[in-house]
């Protein structure tokens, strides 16, 4: 599963705002990104096409079916797939030697890593 940048933005409107109509998805996305209604039902469509949305009637009620979490996780194996050679130690070491970290952000950090074991 791969999202692009457009699907993000309805499925983002999605997670913040539960179930709603396609038609105030069309209100958020033009005011927030400009987007015309045409837009914004044609990546809805697709969306649903993909079955990252459901869509219930009457009024063309959107729900997403996947989670921002799901996205997030499937997004991040990707790119360490892509980027590291599927490995995570790569991908942490790239990242957490360019971020500079907090003692809190640290501790956070061991913990996790603690409760891996």
């Amino acid at each position: 599963m791969v999202l692009f940048d457009s699907e993000l933005n309805v499925m983002e409107v999605l997670w913040k705002e539960g179930e709603i109509k396609a038609s105030q998805i069309c209100k958020i996305l033009e005011k927030e990104i400009g987007w015309n209604r045409n837009t914004t039902y044609t990546v809805i469509k697709k969306c649903v096409k993909k079955g990252y949305i459901e869509r219930k009637e009457p009024d063309f009620v959107c729900k997403a079916i996947l989670s921002k979490q799901e996205v997030q996780s499937q997004g991040i194996s990707n790119l360490i797939k892509k980027l590291f050679g599927n490995s995570k130690s790569e991908f942490l070491q790239a990242f957490l030697g360019r971020e500079r970290l907090s003692k809190e952000d640290i501790q956070e950090l061991k913990n996790f890593m603690d409760n891996l074991k």
